[in-house]
């Protein structure tokens, strides 16, 4: 035998390089990929209609700067409603003409515009509240072959036309209608669609106030129960692709199959599906009221902007329209054709069983029993390849070793990235220096995981690399076979990475076999060649050795550097489109999910993990080269964390581009006239605590400093926010008031809250009455009062026993009342003393002012001491933060009332 020599650490990696480069860049550029937008409506060469994005953001345009802020409530609300209603007739208009110029043609194009009101509960947030809405609308746009046979099954597509309080909602929602626009015009215009089951285009008018307006057309709609499935079209963010993070049915996970661009794993499903993001859409409504399967889809890149100043047709990237439309084109003529499963679904869907993700623009779609039957052989075949070895790294004991250090190493990399979180939060006090940057945690944390990793291999080495190889293959075959079997399909992130390490060895294995077999001249030069990569003597090995090596020890420790090169390429390219997607979604939302939620664990964590799957050979890697190797790569990473850590501790936390949200509300109090500033941050972030401070010196009372208030059901304040007010961190300050101030409300403009159909039954311990509130100019209003109510027009199960309610509202624009009928116990039991020491059913309340949102209402400023302070706060608060936070400043008026 001719003695192999080992390359350095030095030279593996830098023959590693390209690999270790190129692949991430490749799988980043391919997750990515946006079309080149379209501008002309139809295709030059052949004069078909075609998508245009350039017609879409001219809708999302319109809607978001020229109509504005379309939150519930409005007169920009109304607006936009009856903009909407006009396109759609206009569309119809359109049809009809098409139609008439091609006789014979299948294709009929209806309209609605629904109107009315419902309630509804809405759990979230580990909070019961209730919805009542009063004269909200829909606009509904059906195309059909005209028959009723083709009207029995239709699909829905939806996309909601209001935006919420601090944002103008270009790309949520307004983007999403353009897309549902296009689509209508190019279907009517193609000439040989005709659908062989309907389409319904619904254009809801109500989402941001918790969904009210997909109840309205589930539960009132005479068309809502042909729906068979549903696809919704949501935006969090403003570049990117759309992302698939909900799929409910193995039937729709085939359809989405079809669209030209997928974009979505079953990882993201899952995960939006635990409810760790707290979030929703239109879908819930959808599926729980219509009991339809669906997708629903949403922009998530650059989410910064969600619910933002910043959500403008500028800053959303150029081809995410184009993206949309094409997926959601698609998926329109594939379930209005023949071919559809939408009939099927007629009686009813069955939870998908069904692994499903899109890799390098590939979307794979498998079974569970299929994933079962793969994993389980993988396992199999990985056992047996690891048994079938010999030497000393085969032995039990080696393996024994090697299992703990890879298991180890995965714990060292998770208390590597946490004790820097720990440091630089608790320590330093630079909580979130990584969040204007989706990326920015992989510098910081990235090096401390990798150290962490190492560290705990000291005093494990030297552990054959073979044998850590091994562990690290078994380990992810049967994480693979054990979580399908449990029914998590994401489990397939551990079969890619199994199936590619597998590869890799039996390669390894094959290769060497053949070249120690051959024992001629021109089998030694084939052998030399092959084993220039492979593990040899030792480094320092005596020159004057005998060339002649033991044939078991070398067959124990031979590993070629392509194993490591094939082994690691399906983990880069998954490990990096995960990692990214999952980074996307979870940094920006770090900036909204509240102070006391653990962030900076939150997003370590995240690092450690995807970097450890994403570089999973890591382990059996350092170990290749001895103990002073690792003993220099732990120095080299202690020195790069230190740098990292220091670079990190100076940077801000927020630019203009990356924003700090801020809460502001100026409260006048109807009961004792007195008006406050509150104020509150969603994050965890440094610095807050002195910039209300600092408001509190320019704007407050003098000498009266602010108010920590605690967040809990019964602080009415922010309950026009509730119950995402539970995120919020809030404070109270004075303001000092002109003493011949006298709030401007007349008799008949008074927001007041009342009983009437007042009945109470002694007998039976009941109190019969309907809340009346009637609050002219102010919308979003809320009552919260205590009481065990019996029944109710909310639903049917109110709580059994004694608790706090909330009920929000929602109305059109001029309307100025709603009310709630309800039988509750009475006298109520002493259970809570701020709401049963009087004698009557105490209640709260509060609302907005139509007129005193900024800067939603800037340009009709009413000259009232809110929207004065307002202008003054907005433009001290850019000068002070330079432009780094970015304010929601209401308008509200507040109130107690005894009934």
């Amino acid at each position: 035998m001719v003695r192999t020599r080992q390359w350095g650490a030095v030279q593996s990696l830098l023959a590693l390089a390209p690999l270790l480069i190129g692949l991430p860049w490749l799988a980043l550029k391919q997750q990515y990929a946006l079309p080149t937008p379209i501008v002309d409506q139809y295709d030059p060469m052949t004069s078909l209609p075609q998508l245009s994005e350039a017609t879409i953001l001219q809708y999302a345009k319109y809607l978001s700067e020229d109509i504005g802020y379309r939150t519930p409530g409005t007169r920009e609300h109304a607006l936009a409603d009856a903009w909407m209603t006009e396109k759609a007739y206009q569309l119809k208009d359109e049809c009809e003409r098409v139609i008439a110029t091609q006789p014979g043609r299948k294709l009929q194009c209806e309209v609605w515009r629904q109107e009315g009101s419902g309630s509804h509960r809405f759990d979230m947030m580990a909070a019961r509240l209730y919805k009542r809405y009063v004269n909200l609308s829909n606009i509904i746009i059906r195309l059909s072959d005209g028959t009723d046979q083709g009207k029995v099954d239709a699909m829905l597509v939806n996309s909601h036309l209001d935006s919420t309080l601090p944002s103008p909602g270009a790309a949520d929602d307004a983007l999403a209608v353009g897309v549902m626009i296009e689509c209508v015009r190019v279907l009517v215009n193609t000439p040989d669609w005709e659908p062989k089951h309907a389409v319904i285009f619904l254009f809801n008018n109500a989402e941001e106030s918790l969904q009210d307006a997909s109840h309205l057309f589930s539960t009132q709609h005479p068309i809502a129960s042909t729906v068979r499935a549903v696809v919704n079209l949501e935006a969090a963010g403003t570049a990117g692709p759309e992302l698939l993070f909900q799929a409910t049915s193995h039937e729709m996970i085939q359809a989405y199959s079809h669209v030209p661009r997928p974009y979505g794993t079953i990882f993201a499903n899952e995960i939006f599906s635990s409810g760790v993001l707290l979030s929703d859409t239109d879908f819930r409504q959808f599926e729980y009221y219509l009991n339809v399967t669906g997708l629903d889809m949403a922009v998530v890149g650059n989410s910064y902007m969600y619910h933002m100043r910043g959500d403008l047709v500028e800053n959303i990237e150029p081809g995410v329209a184009q993206h949309m439309a094409e997926n959601t084109l698609a998926l329109i003529e594939y379930l209005t054709s023949s071919a559809s499963p939408i009939p099927g679904l007629a009686s009813g869907y069955g939870r998908p069983r069904t692994v499903f993700f899109a890799y390098l623009g590939v979307f794979l779609v498998y079974s569970f029993r299929t994933a079962e039957v793969l994993y389980s052989l993988l396992f199999i075949a990985s056992c047996v390849l690891v048994r079938s070895a010999s030497g000393p790294s085969a032995r039990g004991a080696t393996m024994a070793k090697a299992s703990f250090a890879v298991v180890l190493g995965g714990l060292g990399a998770l208390v590597g990235a946490n004790t820097v979180a720990f440091v630089m939060q608790r320590v330093l006090g630079r909580g979130m220096s990584w969040f204007k940057g989706e990326f920015e945690p992989l510098i910081l944390y990235g090096p401390a995981a990798m150290c962490g990793a190492l560290l705990t291999q000291l005093s494990l080495a030297p552990v054959p690399e073979k044998a850590l190889l091994h562990a690290q293959l078994l380990a992810y075959a049967f994480l693979a076979a054990a979580g399908q079997f449990a029914g998590i399909g994401s489990s397939a992130v551990f079969f890619l990475s199994a199936v590619s390490t597998f590869g890799a060895l039996l390669v390894d294995r094959v290769v060497y076999y053949l070249s120690t077999s051959t024992i001629n001249d021109a089998g030694l030069k084939i052998m030399n060649a092959t084993e220039k990569m492979r593990d040899g003597d030792a480094k320092g090995a005596d020159d004057g050795q005998c060339n002649k090596v033991d044939k078991v020890e070398a067959k124990d420790g031979l590993v070629s550097l392509w194993t490591y090169a094939l082994g690691q390429t399906v983990p880069l390219l998954t490990g990096t489109q995960l990692t990214s997607a999952t980074l996307v979604v979870f940094v920006p939302l770090t900036g909204r999910i509240g102070s006391e939620a653990p962030a900076e664990y939150i997003i370590a964590s995240i690092v450690a993990i995807m970097g450890s799957y994403t570089l999973n050979l890591t382990t059996p890697f350092v170990h290749r080269f001895g103990l002073p190797a690792l003993r220099k790569a732990v120095i080299i990473l202690l020195l790069v964390v230190g740098v990292v850590m220091a670079v990190f501790a100076r940077k801000e936390v927020f630019d203009k581009y990356h924003q700090k949200r801020l809460f502001v509300l100026h409260k006048e109090d109807l009961n004792t006239r007195e008006q406050h500033l509150h104020i509150a941050a969603a994050d965890g972030a440094p610095g807050f605590d002195d910039l209300v401070h600092d408001i509190t010196a320019h704007f407050g009372a003098d000498g009266v400093p602010p108010k920590a208030i605690v967040m809990d059901d019964w602080n009415g304040d922010w309950d026009t926010l509730y119950p995402f007010s539970a995120f919020l961190s809030p404070y109270k300050i004075d303001l000092p008031l002109d003493p011949a101030y006298d709030a401007p409300w007349l008799p008949a403009e008074q927001f007041t809250v009342s009983a009437v159909n007042d009945t109470l039954n002694e007998s039976k311990g009941t109190r019969t009455m309907t809340l009346k509130i009637d609050h002219p100019g102010i919308m979003w209003t809320v009552i919260a009062f205590d009481a065990h109510v019996l029944e109710w027009t909310l639903d049917n199960s109110p709580p059994e026993e004694f608790a706090r309610h909330h009920i929000k509202e929602a109305s059109f624009y001029g309307t100025d009342v709603w009310t709630v009928d309800m039988t509750i116990k009475w006298p109520p039991p002493n259970v809570h003393p701020r709401s049963s020491d009087v004698d009557g059913l105490r209640v709260n309340f509060i609302g907005i002012q139509e007129k005193r949102m900024w800067p939603a209402k800037k340009a009709e400023a009413d000259g009232s001491q809110a929207m004065k302070l307002f202008r003054e706060f907005d433009a001290w608060l850019d000068e002070k933060t330079g432009g780094s936070v970015d304010a929601l400043l209401m308008g509200c008026v507040s109130g107690e009332a005894v009934v």
